[in-house]
């Protein structure tokens, strides 16, 4: 029997246009296996229909032939089918009350869930991800937001030149582009007044690699959390300003316990045994990127009581922009209140009024919170995640879905993603019944 799948139309936003499978491997995948490819026509796609149709794939807009459908983003309710096995990124494994009714639908549908974020191998390590690219594009996002405010501030800094991600054609002439202003800070430097510039890392996973990997472009000087204090109240003397200083946080770093030793162990196990203690570094950092997994039931990061205590923090600090890649709404960073787009990336919280104020102030606390950030790199970030998605389609299309689920002869790392079989949640993820 013919394998089918589908590929989806991706239509979230006109700023979506990343796809799960690249024409190349769509080939690989019709010449190696002999699976029958459908996929829907879309003007905005990285990649034109032409291609898809020389790889041998069938462009059309009906996807009713392919039992298995694989899409990046969520899929509107109306267009869901009964029975139909889906692969996507559901954005529900912490609850995220805006998808529960797409949960719900699947459920009452009897549909098979597999989860893109879910996918692991047996030590439990992601193995298909645009993670790194939500922080390639992401620290460009938030360094671009940092020079435009010093504009409205009377200062130039070579940030002033740096574009949005997605105005590049490349993720190469991105990284070229930064590295050109690595240079002028390396022999010009930076005004005085704001060093030293001290950009903060919350997280060190997959996000922060990516996120570091772009900002390493540029001269720096790595200190521990440790040292902030001492460097930004010890006066200007030992001070670089023909580099910026880069500070990555870990757990240890941020929360302690209410009782007893730090224990990362228990930490994840039992989050609500411990504090967060980041607010001793707010006012040392004039940049911080926050990259870190978080769930509610963590210590939140940065709150408005931090920014407004003692007299407003933000006053007395450096800190002029968040780059919140992790996006999660009230979340570990109090003042993400909404995600954004890159056409208006960035909001401007004021502690002092508990006010919000769109685009890039002169003063307050810029935040970037684009929430689909590799979109800004869609061929490049396409093309990695189909790499690693390919390995694994055909056993997703050779699975036998009419049997049991402790049957089915899904690959291991597939099965552990498999949210909903037959529209019902599987053992593991039995625990999202609390939020349905």
């Amino acid at each position: 029997m013919i394998k089918t799948i589908g590929i989806r139309r991706e239509d979230k936003n006109e700023w979506e246009r990343r796809v799960p499978l690249v024409p190349a491997d769509v080939k690989e995948l019709h010449e190696k296996y002999g699976i029958r490819i459908l996929i829907q026509p879309s003007k905005i796609r990285v990649f034109t229909d032409e291609e898809y149709l020389k790889a041998g794939a069938e462009v059309r807009e009906d996807l009713q032939e392919a039992d298995i459908i694989f899409a990046v983003k969520e899929i509107p309710l109306h267009l869901l089918e009964k029975g139909k096995t889906y692969v996507f990124f559901s954005h529900t494994i912490k609850g995220q009350p805006y998808n529960m009714d797409l949960l719900k639908r699947l459920m009452e549908l009897e549909c098979n869930l597999i989860d893109y974020e879910l996918i692991a191998d047996a030590d439990d390590k992601r193995l298909i991800t645009f993670s790194g690219y939500a922080g390639l594009a992401g620290v460009i996002e938030t360094l671009h937001a940092f020079g435009r405010k010093m504009e409205l501030n009377g200062y130039t800094t070579p940030f002033s030149e740096l574009l949005q991600a997605y105005q590049y054609t490349s993720l190469d002439e991105a990284k070229a582009h930064i590295r050109k202003i690595g240079e002028m800070i390396a022999e010009n430097g930076l005004p005085e007044e704001l060093t030293p510039l001290v950009v903060g890392f919350l997280g060190y996973g997959n996000v922060s690699k990516g996120a570091q990997e772009m900002f390493d472009l540029l001269p720096f000087t790595t200190i521990e959390p440790g040292q902030l204090e001492s460097l930004t109240t010890n006066g200007k003397n030992d001070v670089d300003n023909h580099c910026l200083y880069k500070v990555v946080f870990k757990e240890e770093d941020i929360v302690k316990p209410l009782q007893g030793e730090f224990n990362l162990e228990e930490y994840f196990n039992y989050p609500e045994r411990f504090e967060s203690i980041f607010y001793n570094y707010i006012p040392c950092l004039q940049v911080l990127i926050n990259c870190v997994y978080w769930t509610e039931n963590y210590p939140r990061f940065v709150t408005k009581e931090n920014l407004k205590k003692e007299n407003s923090v933000i006053e007395r600090s450096g800190l002029r922009v968040i780059g919140d890649i992790t996006c999660d709404i009230d979340g570990s960073i109090e003042i993400t209140k909404e995600s954004t787009k890159p056409d208006k990336a960035c909001y401007t919280y004021y502690a002092e009024n508990d006010n919000f104020v769109d685009g890039i102030q002169d003063s307050g606390v810029t935040v970037m919170a684009i929430d689909n950030l590799p979109c800004e790199f869609p061929r490049e970030a396409s093309e990695e995640f189909s790499r690693e998605l390919t390995m694994l389609v055909n056993g997703i299309a050779s699975a036998e879905y009419t049997t049991d689920f402790d049957a089915i002869n899904l690959p291991p790392e597939v099965k552990k993603a498999t949210i909903l079989y037959k529209g019902r949640l599987t053992e593991k993820l039995n625990y999202m019944q609390g939020f349905i």
